[in-house]
């Protein structure tokens, strides 16, 4: 990975962390993506002890709001004119329906229409690179996942936190699976991976009506470094250079859900995906809730 850049979301903590010291360590820059200052600057450190002297850097801003997903992207983008891998790490699970200052549901945001923003808008910066890679963080939750086109924020719907989380996480198989389609003949491939029922502290932030999970959490889950295997195997691997559009388990491709391979579900989703932005990005103020009812 020497003079190659690697721009990760969700960096700062669990395997986006492990992930981000492990390419640093074999020679990699890393740009970070976080919301946290503080946070950022303890992994940039970390990053900076394990490495060749490299400049790291991290770009502050909520994903989950999409003017400052699009301006962290931009910001990136001038400071890495050449990205050789994206990995879409960013993501959490909520106990309690909350909206963004876009009008958007907190999972469906950050989970989702983070990434597709970053990676939009980081793409002319991937093509730059010999050989490209997007690797997008999902889960095996994706397989009970139902997108209700008709209600994507579930405001007539009863929330429910593992509605919305597997939900978002068949969201980013789709759309791994339609950008691998959109860049079929370049040079820049699109991957999804599942790491696993990893401990870190994706499940200890707002635990609330989750608490009954955390027995759980401790005695089933893996470590965030067993958990960052898969996700740094499809970021690097030589033998996968060419291998686009598929889901990793355990650093094997498996066949995702049915609805996930589901292309008119892809190619729905990326429509509304785009639509949600480009109504966002010609408003000062909210998408508002009206707006997005639509979807």
């Amino acid at each position: 990975m020497h003079g190659k850049t690697v721009v990760i979301t969700g960096a700062t903590s669990g395997i986006g962390e492990v992930a981000a010291t492990e390419l640093a360590a074999a020679g990699a820059r890393i740009i970070l993506a976080a919301r946290d200052s503080e946070r950022a600057a303890r992994t940039l450190d970390r990053l900076r002890g394990v490495g060749p002297a490299v400049e790291h850097i991290a770009v502050l801003g909520d994903l989950s709001q999409l003017s400052q997903a699009r301006r962290v992207a931009l910001e990136i983008a001038a400071a890495a004119p050449t990205i050789d891998v994206l990995i879409n790490n960013a993501g959490a699970i909520f106990p309690r329906r909350r909206v963004t200052p876009d009008g958007l549901e907190m999972t469906f945001a950050l989970n989702h229409m983070a990434g597709f923003i970053v990676t939009n808008a980081l793409l002319d910066n991937l093509r730059r690179a010999p050989s490209a890679r997007i690797v997008t963080t999902s889960s095996d939750a994706h397989r009970t996942g139902r997108l209700e086109f008709d209600d994507v924020q579930t405001s007539r719907r009863a929330y429910t936190t593992f509605r919305a989380y597997s939900a978002s996480k068949l969201c980013n198989v789709l759309f791994t699976r339609e950008l691998a389609r959109r860049l079929q003949g370049t040079n820049v491939t699109a991957n999804a991976v599942h790491p696993g029922f990893v401990k870190t502290r994706f499940y200890q932030v707002e635990f609330g009506a989750l608490e009954l999970l955390r027995p759980l959490v401790n005695l089933f889950a893996i470590s965030p470094e067993k958990g960052a295997q898969t996700l740094v195997h499809v970021a690097v691997s030589r033998a996968l250079e060419h291998v686009s559009g598929e889901y990793f388990v355990k650093c094997r491709s498996v066949r995702p859900s049915r609805t996930a391979e589901d292309s008119s579900v892809g190619g729905r989703l990326w429509d509304v995906s785009e639509q949600i932005e480009r109504i966002a990005a010609s408003k000062e103020t909210s998408v508002g809730l009206d707006v997005v009812r639509q979807f």
